[in-house]
């Protein structure tokens, strides 16, 4: 039998979660970046185009919109990645500590803290990208 089995099991559901939520994260941002693509596309292909003057489908308007979004999704993309590079990280500091006989802390506020800020900023960055989205489409 596995020492500490129920803490290693315990260590690889965490480290299983935090890439789950990663792999979805990508998938959002390759959502973004595709689905703005074929919007474009769309666009592009539409027998009933607005005046140029309006300034909403202007071609340099589309292009800084496509490029906007390719952006975000593959800034999404990217956060990802770094998810589970830093989930990798913690996991296998946790596997160390978990087979360690001596009593150790559990962890800091800065990391929680660090968390905490990157998902604040995250959501901010998602609301600012719909208020321009929906700027842009009204």
């Amino acid at each position: 039998m596995i020492p500490r089995f129920r803490d290693h099991a315990a260590n690889e559901r965490t480290y299983l979660a935090w890439v789950r939520t990663a792999v979805a994260i990508m998938a959002f941002g390759f959502l973004v970046e595709r689905f703005d693509l074929f919007l474009a596309y769309l666009g592009r292909s539409g027998s009933a185009s607005p005046p140029a003057s309006s300034g909403v489908f202007s071609p340099v308007a589309a292009h800084h919109h496509l490029h906007a979004a390719q952006v975000v999704g593959l800034a999404l993309i990217a956060l990802g990645v770094v998810i589970i590079i830093g989930a990798t990280v913690r996991f296998v500091h946790h596997r160390k500590t978990i087979a360690c006989e001596e009593e150790v802390g559990y962890g800091t506020v800065v990391g929680d803290g660090l968390l905490a800020l990157l998902l604040v900023c995250f959501a901010a960055f998602l609301g600012i990208y719909v208020y321009h989205q929906l700027m842009t489409l009204g």
